[in-house]
Order: C-alpha cells, then sequence, then structure tokens
C-alpha cells in the first residue's frame, strides 16, 4: 500500500519533467542544442509578417540579404528571461555586420509582451503571434516544441540552424559567423 501510493506522487512527478524537456528529433546531438543544416538542405523560411508589439508592421521578408536570428519568446519563459539581454547585446555588436534578431512574441496578450520588451530593454523588434497562428507555417520539423527556440535564417531566407535552448550573444556570433561569410 505505501509503494502503490508513494509510486502515485511520482507518476505525475515523471510526467512533468518529460514534459518540461526539449524534445529531440532524430539525428539530433544527445548534448547540442544547436542542429545546423548544410545549404543543400535548407528550406524556405515562411514570411512571417504581421504586428509588432508596437504596433507597427514587421516581416521576415523585410530582412532579406541579412542573417535573421529568429527567437520564439514568451513573457512568462524563465529561460527567455535569461536570453533577452544576450539577444539585446547580439543585436547591437552584430547589426553592423549584418545580423538581425527578430523575436516572436507567443503570450496570448500582447500587453504582457510589452512590458517584456520594455523590461528588458529589447533592441530588436517582435513580432506578435498569440497562439503560434503564424509560426505554423514553418517547414516539417522546425515548428517550436519548447521555449526559447530560435532558427537561423541565411541572407536567402533559408532555414539554417535551429537551437533548442537560450542562447548568449557568444552563441549567437558563433552561430552566424559562418552563415555570414557564405
Amino acid at each position: 500500500m505505501r509503494r502503490h501510493r508513494r509510486l502515485r506522487l511520482l507518476v505525475p512527478l515523471l510526467l512533468f519533467a518529460a514534459a518540461c524537456a526539449p524534445a529531440r528529433e532524430a539525428g539530433a546531438s544527445p548534448v547540442s542544442p544547436l542542429t545546423r543544416v548544410p545549404a543543400a538542405d535548407r528550406k524556405a523560411a515562411p514570411d512571417l509578417g504581421g504586428s509588432a508589439l508596437d504596433g507597427r508592421a514587421v516581416s521576415l521578408a523585410d530582412y532579406r540579404g541579412k542573417v535573421v536570428v529568429l527567437n520564439v519568446w514568451a513573457s512568462w519563459c524563465g529561460p527567455c528571461r535569461a536570453e533577452a539581454p544576450e539577444l539585446s547585446k547580439a543585436q547591437r555588436d552584430l547589426a553592423a555586420e549584418g545580423v538581425q534578431v527578430l523575436g516572436v512574441d507567443t503570450d496570448a496578450r500582447r500587453d504582457n509582451g510589452r512590458a517584456f520588451q520594455e523590461q528588458h530593454a529589447l533592441s530588436y523588434p517582435s513580432l506578435h503571434d498569440p497562439g503560434s497562428r503564424r509560426l505554423v507555417r514553418l517547414p516539417k520539423g522546425y515548428l517550436p516544441q519548447a521555449l526559447p527556440y530560435t532558427l537561423f535564417i541565411d541572407r536567402d531566407g533559408r532555414i539554417a540552424a535551429k537551437y533548442l535552448s537560450a542562447l548568449t550573444e557568444a552563441d549567437v556570433r558563433a552561430i552566424t559567423r559562418p552563415l555570414l561569410a557564405e
């Protein structure tokens, strides 16, 4: 009876832990959150566009010719909060080299995203995408399963890499360096 009670308590805890773990795709490294896509295998990123958190129109196509760091986040996501200053630093430091960070806020309420943007002094725009209605247009294998989630788009608008964890400015620099050299 006692063992059964412990098991009843343990199962929900294990299910919760499994749900919080990032999903791995076949062939993904069990250690690295980064998956690079060879140039010949890259798929075109859809033109994600709409209203930014500040109300202005924003579109992924606006940044064609640049390497885009497309970061998917939500205000309630702890790791998203940790990486926000790093992404702002990357935007400031790498913009002159041709890198553009573009956020995608998945919060249901725009005011939550705006508060996050102000609190973290984001130096890049964020598309408001409640319910991920625009993100579902991403090619198969690139739809976020957990947050934060980042796609790296090459200068030709093709998905060159995905990153399944919080990023640092150094990570962004290391991932974009070879894309800038293409």
